[in-house]
Order: C-alpha cells, then sequence, then structure tokens
C-alpha cells in the first residue's frame, strides 16, 4: 500500500467538493494550488477562489502561481515533495508539472470522455439536447482532456435540468469518483484504458459573447436546451428591440407551447400578462429575464412595469 502525499490543483466551487472528500478520508494534502486572487465587485476588492478559501479554514499550505513555469513555483511545488497531483477545474498544466509526482498527476473531468473535452462541458451537454453525462478520472498528457482514463461514472440528465443544477450533482458524483480513484492508486490497481478518437465527438469549447447568443431560428425544444444549458451560468442572451432600443437581455427560465401561429419569428407577443415570442414551431414562454441594468426577475414581475412597443421583437 502506497503512503501518498498528495498536491490539490483547483479553484472554482466545483473542485472544493473533491478537496473536502479527500481531508475528510484522511488523506494527506500536502499543499494547494489554486488561482491568484482576483479583483471582483464594485469595489474590486481582491476575491479569494473558493478552494483557497476551503484551504485555509483547513491549515493546508496555498500556492497561488502567476505562471506554472517559473523556477520559483517550481521549487516551491517541488519542496512538498508530493508524489500524486490531483486537479480538478484548474488550467492547463505543463509537462514540467504534470510529470513531477512518481504516481501520476490525474484530472476529474465532467464528462464521458471522450465526449466533450474542453472548458465547458456541463453546459454544451445540456445544449446539445444529451440525456446522459458523467465524471470522468484520467492522467493528464500533453494535450487537453486526451489522457489514459482511469474511470468513469454516468448520470441522467433530466429534460429541465438546468447547468447549476447538472454541475452540483456532478460536482458530488465527481468528487466520490475522486475517491474511487485515490483509493486505486493507493493500492497500486489502477488499470488504465486509452480513449479512443472517431470521427463524430463533441466538443465543450470556452463560453464566449458570440456562442452563448440565443438563435431564434431553431426549433423550440433547442432554444429550451441552449437557455437551460446557460442557466444560471453565464447566461444566454438575446437583443430585443422595443422601439428605438437594443437592449442585451439576459433569458433564463423559458417555457414551450406547441401552436401554430402567422407572426414572423422573433416577433414579441403580450397575452394575458404572459411574454411569448414566436418561432417556428410554435411560441417561447419567457419565464425569467434581466433587462441591461436590472436585476433578474420573473417576467411577470416585470411586465409590471415595463412597457413593450407594438412591433417589439427579439434579434
Amino acid at each position: 500500500m502506497r503512503d501518498l502525499r498528495i498536491v490539490f490543483m483547483g479553484t472554482p466551487e466545483f473542485a472544493v467538493a473533491s478537496l473536502k472528500h479527500i481531508i475528510e478520508s484522511k488523506y494527506n494534502v500536502v499543499g494547494v494550488i489554486t488561482a491568484p486572487d482576483r479583483p471582483a465587485g464594485r469595489g474590486r476588492k481582491l476575491q479569494q477562489s473558493a478552494v483557497k478559501e476551503f484551504a485555509v479554514a483547513y491549515g493546508l499550505p496555498v500556492l497561488q502561481p502567476t505562471n506554472l513555469k517559473s523556477p520559483e513555483f517550481l521549487e516551491e511545488l517541488k519542496s512538498l515533495k508530493p508524489n500524486l497531483q490531483v486537479v480538478v477545474a484548474f488550467r492547463m498544466l505543463p509537462k514540467v508539472v504534470w510529470e513531477l509526482p512518481e504516481f501520476g498527476t490525474f484530472n476529474l473531468h465532467a464528462s464521458l470522455l471522450p465526449m466533450y473535452r474542453g472548458a465547458a462541458p456541463i453546459n454544451w451537454a445540456i445544449i446539445n439536447g444529451e440525456t446522459i453525462t458523467g465524471v470522468s478520472t484520467f492522467y493528464i498528457d500533453e494535450k487537453i482532456d486526451t489522457g489514459a482514463m482511469i474511470l468513469q461514472k454516468e448520470i441522467s440528465i433530466k429534460p429541465n435540468d438546468t447547468v447549476g443544477v447538472l454541475h452540483d450533482k456532478l460536482m458530488d458524483l465527481g468528487a466520490n469518483l475522486v475517491l474511487q480513484t485515490l483509493a486505486l492508486i493507493k493500492n497500486d490497481k489502477v488499470k488504465t484504458i486509452s480513449q479512443k478518437e472517431s470521427k463524430g465527438l463533441k466538443e465543450a469549447p470556452k463560453l464566449t459573447k458570440e456562442n452563448t447568443r440565443i438563435d431564434w431560428g431553431l426549433d423550440a425544444q433547442k432554444i429550451h436546451d441552449f437557455i437551460r444549458g446557460l442557466n444560471p451560468y453565464p447566461a444566454a442572451w438575446t437583443l430585443i428591440k422595443n422601439g428605438n432600443q437594443d437592449m442585451k437581455t439576459k433569458i433564463y427560465d423559458i417555457g414551450i407551447l406547441k401552436e401554430s401561429h402567422t407572426k414572423e419569428l422573433g416577433e414579441i407577443v403580450l397575452e394575458n400578462n404572459k411574454l411569448k415570442v414566436a418561432v417556428k414551431d410554435g411560441h417561447i414562454l419567457i419565464n425569467e429575464i434581466q433587462l441591461p441594468g436590472k436585476r433578474k426577475m420573473k417576467t411577470k414581475e416585470l411586465l409590471n412595469g415595463y412597457q413593450f412597443e407594438n412591433g417589439a421583437k427579439v434579434l
């Protein structure tokens, strides 16, 4: 049985669950690597990552390098004498870092690899209308999310799951998979499987302003999947043309109304204190919305104090 000296690398809340499970299972975590503190909010105060807050509360040594190749950081990392590194929701590691420990560096990824390699696997699984996803652990190599797989666990995606709901499910599932992976490594019982390359593998690229804009030319179900795949973060957006205003607006929650109509695509319809948008196979009922400069709110609440002009539409 191996005596593990673990360095944990991660930044957001998703990673905290795995670190918490590792600590509570009495593994020896000799250090934590996370992102530097960043200015946030209106006051631009420095904000610690979720992983740093947790690590500090547990008295763990924390390193926050800006350059993962800097000699200073590499010396600090080596001084911790890790023989295993665990990576959850961190950045791409240089070879000099991931090949350092004797027992390797493994990563937890929130998809069933090789599907959905990349930065936003939870979002894209929902956006693409998948009904099953999961988590994978694998040893890091030179490319992104391509290394030899250790374990996988799948989970169903419910028809109305948002990315926020699925994130939390995968966070817990992933934390348990990390523990199972650690047990295999500790007992020297890992049997890896190479990822198979094939045509048609879907990817999970970084979310941008361009790829989070709603395409109202899609059918209603695809629009629904797109919006729930971006709710609550970073949120799907559209331009609303209301009179002479073009407003960048976030849409968080919708319903689908399968009904025939003769309206133009994107036309906004106000009916019984409801806000609907005409699409090619019915209407989209907008339930939750955020206009520029306003807070997120239920549409019924918005319509109490905001007026849409005749001819208003989404672009």
